[in-house]
């Protein structure tokens, strides 16, 4: 068994409640980290062994810091940061019926909630002198189909961008700064109400998984003919947040099916 090294460690999850960040939450306890799990709404938190739940709308303002500040405040430190919080709307009218407010809220989304959590981790872990972050990206970061994702993307892009910039300053201090870009995942985001399928569907007039086998075959398919699920994106979440990979830092993981077919 290769053990990583994760029990006893302090981990905040942001968006912890569903998809990717439920199953990451689960994977960081049940290897005895203690995860305090950020989510607006925490009912699914509950119960689960070594997780404290925190109902926060880490798109406000302080919001990212006071969920980093819950984890100091209960175990005196912070491990890891997982920026898992991310959301896209799909913009079928491209980029002309792509708003500044509709770009503003991507960025809101997918950028600055990560950008605030990871300021107020940083400060935590200088003064300890190690940590990690992972944070969430998309394959959107580098691949555009077309304008569908369009605000979303840039926003993605940004955080890889940043994800980069952090591993390079903060390196020299003993942190290390990662970023994991799925492609299309099996959770509401994809196949929710509201989600990417749905969305399509109704848009183009056909049920949600004929809109779902149409994206996928219009933007290349996958090598493994699935999406990929959150239990596997956890996975390489939770390797990359352990000392195993402690020369590892900087880098974008793809994990995405085979979707991408140039890295």
């Amino acid at each position: 068994m290769m053990d990583l090294n994760l029990a006893g460690k302090v981990a905040v999850v942001t968006g912890a409640g569903k998809g990717i960040g439920l199953a990451v939450t689960k994977a960081l306890s049940g290897e005895g980290a203690h995860v305090v799990a950020g989510s607006l709404t925490a009912g699914s938190l509950d119960g689960l062994k070594g997780v404290t739940p925190v109902a926060v709308d880490l798109s406000t303002a302080d919001g990212p810091a006071q969920l980093i500040g819950r984890a100091i405040e209960e175990h005196g430190r912070l491990d890891v940061l997982v920026n898992n919080v991310g959301a896209v709307r799909m913009r079928v009218e491209g980029f002309f019926g792509t708003s500044d407010e509709d770009f503003a809220w991507a960025m809101q989304m997918n950028f600055f909630i990560a950008l605030r959590a990871s300021r107020a981790a940083l400060t935590a872990m200088v003064d300890k002198g190690s940590g990690v972050i992972v944070n969430v990206a998309s394959v959107n970061a580098f691949f555009q189909p077309d304008a569908a994702t369009i605000d979303y993307g840039a926003a993605k892009a940004a955080l890889v961008n940043l994800t980069k910039t952090l591993a390079q300053e903060f390196g020299p201090r003993g942190i290390r700064v990662n970023a994991v870009s799925p492609g299309p995942v099996s959770t509401d985001l994809w196949l929710g109400e509201h989600g990417v399928a749905e969305t399509v569907a109704k848009a183009t007039g056909v049920d949600a998984d004929t809109a779902r086998k149409t994206i996928i075959s219009g933007i290349g398919g996958f090598a493994t003919g699935r999406f990929t699920t959150p239990e596997e994106v956890a996975t390489l979440i939770t390797f990359l947040a352990s000392d195993r990979t402690a020369n590892v830092t900087g880098v974008n993981y793809v994990i995405d099916g085979g979707l991408i077919k140039t890295t």
